[in-house]
């Protein structure tokens, strides 16, 4: 099977989808690797690099579709590609089929096997190819290195003959594998952690890492289906933003990364808040991209207002490529290895993991949110 890997052309997009140590093992499993020249080049990786793993140079985006049985990138992909794709071929990447229905609407007209990564169940079968969780570790590590350059303070307590210097009071809203990660990195870096998430179960792993598990005086379980948070009652969320305020007020950073799946990110922090905070303080947003949990947060911008600086960088892994590049990579060979065999895709619906990711098969759209969403 010809798999081919085309250069991400989403500006400020430095990832690829496969790096050069997988095309040995691709290859073992049956797939011939064509990369698009310049492909590797924004994560380190040269043409060079692929040909000396046995990858095909192809010269053009046009060229490598035509030749492929099987696309792969990294990010969704813009109309003119899902226009250029095979009809009845096969697409991989980060699709967001619940918000892009122009796109799931041209792939279903072409009757393309499309198999969304972002969508993949996260099950502990599904571990190894879960996209979504590879790269949240990556967003909440650097999270707090953009919070701790653009601090007005130290992270760690200092004793120093000038006297002793505070930590930084850091509270991280939401408790999944960017929460965690950036719970982690925040406590190595020294800084006082708080962290709050609806789900109860997690508050071990907040402990675990070093932070405080903030809880709201209101039993009630938000725990929803595929590790993911489910909406809360209004009482909750009543309860939940008096808490949250007064944490929010004596923090010198907040990092929320809240989602929702199929959903605009919910708004957890209002102007409000910010206006509280203390001047010089930053708020890093890890859900701006999907419209962020801060309501001043401008997507893809780094403001100031009312003093506190909001940073809603919207694709964190690409500024670390290399290794987004390298985990992004090990989840696409462990999704092929797992739907493939030496025949090709297997397309067994009765496994959960080839039903979960598949968007869109025989001009049909048949994941189920994606499709209620379409439908009105």
């Amino acid at each position: 099977m010809k798999l081919a890997v085309l250069k991400e052309i989403e500006e400020g997009e430095n990832r690829v989808a496969v790096i050069p140590d997988s095309i040995k093992r691709l290859s073992k499993n049956g797939f011939d690797v064509l990369i698009e020249t310049g492909a590797g080049l924004a994560s380190g990786h040269s043409d060079q690099d692929y040909t000396d793993k046995g990858a095909t140079i192809v010269g053009s985006a046009k060229e490598l579709i035509n030749q492929a049985d099987c696309v792969v990138k990294v990010r969704p992909p813009t109309m003119e590609e899902a226009e250029s794709l095979k009809d009845g071929s096969f697409y991989i990447s980060i699709i967001q089929s619940t918000l892009r229905h122009d796109i799931v609407k041209k792939l279903q007209e072409k009757k393309i096997t499309a198999f969304g990564l972002d969508i993949i169940p996260r099950t502990s079968l599904a571990q190894s190819m879960d996209v979504l969780s590879s790269m949240s570790t990556i967003s909440g590590y650097k999270a707090v290195l953009l919070a701790a350059d653009n601090i007005n303070k130290f992270f760690p307590m200092l004793m120093t003959a000038a006297g002793t210097v505070a930590p930084a009071k850091v509270l991280v809203i939401g408790a999944g594998v960017a929460g965690l990660m950036a719970c982690a990195t925040a406590k190595r870096l020294g800084g006082v952690v708080e962290a709050f998430d609806v789900r109860p179960e997690v508050k071990e792993q907040v402990n675990s890492v070093g932070a405080k598990f903030v809880e709201v005086p209101v039993k009630e379980d938000g725990s929803g289906s595929g590790g993911y948070a489910k909406e809360m009652s209004d009482e909750y969320k009543k309860k939940q933003a008096e808490l949250i305020s007064k944490h929010i007020a004596k923090s010198d950073v907040v990092i929320p990364t809240a989602l929702i799946p199929g959903r605009k990110a919910p708004i957890l922090i209002t102007e409000e808040q910010v206006k509280s905070m203390k001047p010089g303080s930053v708020i890093v947003d890890l859900a701006a991209e999907m419209g962020g949990n801060c309501a001043v947060t401008t997507v893809g911008e780094n403001t100031v207002v009312h003093g506190v600086q909001i940073i809603g960088h919207a694709n964190l892994p690409s500024t670390m490529s290399y290794h987004a590049s390298q985990m992004f990579s090990k989840n696409i060979e462990k999704f092929l290895f797992h739907i493939c065999d030496e025949n090709g895709f297997k397309m067994d619906m009765e496994d959960e993991i080839t039903s979960g990711s598949l968007v869109t098969k025989d001009g049909q759209v048949i994941h189920e949110l994606t499709k209620s969403l379409m439908a009105g």
